[in-house]
């Protein structure tokens, strides 16, 4: 009794907590207007510093030379003429030149097409319905994984049917719907392939890095042996938590509903193989053009990092989801001409107007931040202090990822934490010896853990609401107490894998090393 007691009394102090989370979480501003909020601090910041006349000398590249040298910043004042001058003749090419734009926009045409065909939808449907009954977690968690590659695809269709699956097998759908959910969302950073997310990351390393190097270029590939490896560690942590964990807890599911998986009829069928057909045609057409040692994707000396393929993997990737989708719709009968295949791309791009309007917002922020030097003075001044500190190599990233960790559960947007984070720490952390593509991958750690417990997640509401259709009293601490688990194990484990990968000194990516 005094156990059940301290269960009932943790419990509850587990849900003021979140509740105390979730106040706090909502009386924070859009991030359009934290990013307005923050570019308005740039330029305050950037008049008070210049009068002070604050200077900075630190150990750059000289983009003219591409030599080491010492050199001597001065913070410079945007509320001055030749500030005011800039601003106002930079704000439309901020926008269009920021490095995350493009790739995103292009991307989504052709997952846009995929998803609204409903050839994702199938493809996830047909692989998770076909798994043997022993490899039904470790599926649901996988293609959870998987299905981050194509935005929120993972939440709409993989978690209710993860539920649906479990309770198929005549197990309890909660689990199974955690589990797809653990995939989804706690493995947002880890794939097998490259993701709509990984451009926006890398435009926006690149950005920060060119605060201290012009030349530096950070790939949307640039974390992807990190992630492949991640991948595997996760499946077999989330099917661990599943199966020893949640699925116990739970207990045996007292209310079974009808649990009959959506048929899938003979044009359907017909329209996957076709489908997949012309999928295995696009990648052997790609891989004809990489293979061979003077491939016509090749770069120079038949170089496969440094070569047309990853500078365009980004056309490639589209092209790879818009083929079989429009193959799948054309033979479903959902795409019945050319203006049914250009409203699903027209679709696709709409559902990114929050997404533009966030990037002009924080391409401002950022071109200006770069502009002021601010950026270099705080990157200089703060690995000053970690070097004198000791306080460098693994508890520094440690601590990165567990930073990271908590602000994630206030500000759910990866992109726009990234955009405020990322010109402050990956100069700070290249100034002591670390590759971008390593800021980068520690803070994808940190982001991705706590996003299955973070009740601003923008659709922990929507999985909230699909907890409620197999138990009516489920709410946020019900989905909390379910994912808790999964948060702390992918955290700990995926810290314990950075560093391993560290000690060895392995590349996180082609072509991207873990230091400088």
């Amino acid at each position: 009794m005094a156990t059940l007691d301290k269960q009932q009394k943790d419990k509850g102090l587990l849900l003021r907590g979140l509740s105390a989370v979730e106040r706090v979480g909502n009386r924070l501003p859009h991030p359009v207007t934290i990013f307005a909020l923050l570019t308005l601090l740039v330029i305050l910041l950037s008049h008070l510093f210049a009068l002070m006349g604050v200077t900075v000398q630190f150990e750059g590249i000289n983009p003219e030379t591409m030599k080491t040298e010492t050199q001597t910043v001065s913070v410079e004042s945007l509320l001055v003429p030749d500030g005011i001058r800039y601003m106002v003749t930079s704000i439309v090419e901020n926008f269009t030149t920021f490095v995350a734009l493009g790739p995103v926009l292009v991307a989504m045409i052709g997952v846009g097409v995929a998803e609204r065909s409903g050839y994702l939808a199938m493809l996830l449907k047909r692989i998770v319905i076909k798994a043997p009954k022993r490899l039904v977690t470790p599926t649901v968690v996988l293609m959870g994984i998987m299905s981050n590659i194509a935005a929120s695809v993972g939440y709409v269709v993989l978690v209710p049917l993860g539920a649906i699956i479990f309770l198929g097998f005549k197990r309890h759908p909660l689990a199974g719907m955690a589990a797809a959910f653990a995939g989804v969302s706690g493995g947002y950073s880890a794939n097998l392939l490259i993701g709509t997310n990984d451009p926006i990351l890398a435009g926006i390393s690149t950005e920060a890095a060119r605060i201290l190097n012009a030349n530096v270029v950070v790939d949307p590939t640039a974390n992807w042996y990190f992630m492949i490896v991640s991948t595997f560690i996760l499946v077999f942590i989330g099917t661990w938590v599943t199966d020893k964990i949640v699925e116990p807890r739970l207990g045996p599911y007292r209310e079974p509903i009808s649990a009959d998986i959506e048929r899938i009829s003979q044009r359907e069928k017909r329209a996957f193989r076709w489908a997949n057909l012309s999928l295995l045609v696009v990648v052997l057409i790609i891989a004809l053009s990489i293979i061979p040692s003077d491939g016509v994707l090749r770069g120079e000396g038949g170089s496969v990092v440094n070569s047309p393929f990853i500078q365009s993997i980004i056309v490639f990737m589209m092209v790879v989801f818009l083929i079989p989708g429009l193959v799948y719709g054309a033979l479903t009968g959902v795409i019945k001409n050319d203006k049914d295949a250009a409203g699903m791309m027209s679709d696709s791009l709409a559902s990114m107007a929050g997404f533009i309007l966030l990037i002009f917002i924080s391409a401002q922020f950022v071109a200006f931040f770069n502009h002021t030097h601010l950026g270099t003075l705080l990157s200089v001044k703060g690995a000053e202090f970690l070097q004198a500190s000791g306080f460098v190599g693994i508890p520094l990233m440690v601590t990165f990822i567990l930073l990271t960790a908590v602000i994630n559960l206030f500000i759910a947007a990866d992109s726009a934490k990234w955009a405020i984070m990322a010109p402050i720490f990956i100069p700070m952390f290249m100034q002591l010896g670390y590759s971008p593509e390593l800021t980068q991958v520690a803070y994808r750690i940190g982001d991705s853990t706590t996003n299955i417990i973070a009740p601003l997640m923008p659709f922990f509401a929507l999985i909230v609401a699909f907890a409620q259709k197999y138990d009516r009293k489920s709410g946020i601490g019900t989905v909390v107490s379910l994912m808790l688990p999964y948060s702390l194990l992918f955290l700990l484990f995926w810290i314990v894998l950075l560093i391993i990968w560290y000690f060895l000194g392995l590349p996180l990516g082609p072509g991207a090393p873990l230091f400088m």
